[in-house]
């Protein structure tokens, strides 16, 4: 593991850092999330991407429960070193909404509208 790579990261006073995810091979913005040090550490020791659930105040693996899983292609740090964006290939959908992605909402001066579709309840994703 690049030990390295972790020094690079600026954490906020809380200790996380912000992750853009995204399909390495399409370009599609999937979700954004937390992470922290350790996150990070799973995340490059397994090749899943793990983060930091500032609710539950806990680690957690992305598709644990779901098994909608995100495997790491590469990691990109911004130029400042405060937020990463993770090149990933997900398997299945993102969102814990059921959607592929969890920026499904159009806003705009005249209208909101869901402009993606549910691709999996969240009973099949969650039992």
């Amino acid at each position: 593991m690049n030990t390295d790579a972790i020094n690079l990261i600026c954490f906020d006073k809380s200790g996380l850092v912000p992750v853009i995810v995204q399909q390495y091979n399409t370009g599609e913005v999937l979700m954004f999330a937390w992470m922290n040090a350790e996150a990070f550490q799973e995340t490059l020791k397994t090749g899943f991407l793990h983060y930091f659930s500032r609710s539950r105040g806990q680690l957690w693996r992305k598709g644990e429960k779901s098994e909608q899983e995100q495997h790491l292609i590469e990691f990109r740090l911004d130029c400042d070193g405060d937020a990463l964006l993770a090149l990933i290939d997900q398997t299945g959908v993102a969102c814990h909404t059921g959607r592929r992605t969890c920026f499904y909402t159009h806003l705009s001066k005249t209208c909101v509208k869901e402009i993606k579709q549910v691709i999996k309840s969240q009973e099949q994703l969650y039992g």
